[in-house]
């Protein structure tokens, strides 16, 4: 690449693919058969597969005490039982300024994917996977991205924005029917860090059955605190609820960046949580019923719910309940399927 780029609006390549795709006339997308009926059905059709995404350079900075601080008073005294705790990101602890990081990340991403949609003629996206990757042989920088597919609705009535959504075209359809639309793909994220103290040891070590209290208390908190974020970023967004597509926490420990000024080595727990939704809002109240999506699959059972779990286990957002209930389908039918 040799054009310039400012880093506003589409990347050059984005705007290359969409001026040869716009000049072709035809659509690419990663719906399945299935999933683009269901589209049509409710009045939307495919345009054109949508991307956003965005490199970070993420350093271990921040405030004095760095990201991890765990704020505890008592960290460079080994055998200190003071009762500790949990410095979380939602109240403002130092951990805010790396989830900061990340929500602007992410809402590049976002934005650039609103920004593809938009120019391929698009109201929404849906069936959008987030992920977030390392960067390859840079250890501090991190990829961004979120891909999906771009609609649009047979109709002279335009969204203002484009929305983004997690759902898959059936989700999406039924959404519909039911007289609700998502808004936007949103991610709550915590972070929560917990000085391992006296007590916290001496639970975590004992020979007795024990609940380690300070542990229960972080990843408690850190779950409620990114459901209060999702939340928060859905009332911004003007949704009137959320639908959650996944939630993910991550535990690991780190040498106490507080204890290591005054020589003493000490660990910290810190708990990271994420959760992926998308905010929806009610557009029409219908007393009556929606109407039933009738899909009438041909082919052996057997075949249709193994593609069903093969597609379910590529996703990010597969539910185990369901996959199991896949999985315990295809082994009644045996033989048969």
């Amino acid at each position: 690449m040799t054009v310039p780029w400012s880093g506003a609006g589409l990347p050059p390549a984005a705007e290359l693919r969409i001026t040869e795709a716009q000049r072709s006339g035809t659509w690419s997308s990663a719906l399945s058969t299935s999933a683009f009926a269901a589209i049509r059905s409710v009045g939307f059709e495919p345009v054109g597969q949508a991307m956003g995404s965005t490199v970070y350079q993420v350093g271990r900075a921040g405030r004095f005490w760095g990201y991890y601080d765990c704020l505890y008073l008592g960290a460079g005294y080994t055998m200190s039982s003071a009762p500790g705790q949990v410095a979380l990101s939602g109240d403002d602890a130092p951990s805010a300024g790396l989830v900061h990081v990340f929500d602007e990340a992410r809402r590049t991403a976002l934005g650039r994917l609103a920004a593809e949609c938009a120019a391929l003629g698009g109201d929404g996206v849906v069936a959008a996977e987030f992920t977030m990757a390392p960067f390859p042989s840079q250890p501090n920088c991190l990829e961004f991205k979120v891909i999906g597919t771009a609609v649009r609705a047979r109709g002279e009535v335009r969204a203002p924005r484009p929305f983004t959504c997690h759902l898959d075209g059936q989700g999406f359809a039924k959404l519909v029917a039911a007289g609700w639309v998502p808004v936007e793909l949103l991610v709550g994220m915590s972070i929560g860090v917990r000085h391992d103290d006296f007590g916290t040891r001496s639970q975590a070590f004992s020979w007795n059955n024990t609940e380690v209290g300070a542990w229960s208390e972080l990843v408690g908190d850190v779950r409620a605190d990114a459901r209060h974020q999702l939340e928060l970023q859905g009332t911004r967004a003007g949704g009137d609820g959320v639908v959650l597509a996944s939630g993910d926490l991550r535990i690991w420990r780190e040498s106490c960046v507080r204890a290591s000024r005054y020589g003493t080595e000490a660990e910290d727990h810190v708990a990271e949580s994420t959760m992926i939704g998308t905010t929806i809002a009610r557009f029409q109240a219908r007393a009556e019923r929606p109407p039933t999506l009738a899909v009438m699959p041909l082919g052996k059972r057997g075949e249709r719910l193994r593609r069903r779990l093969a597609a379910m286990e590529a996703s990010p957002y597969g539910d185990p309940a369901e996959r199991r209930r896949l999985g315990a389908e295809l082994e009644e039918l045996g033989d048969q399927g």
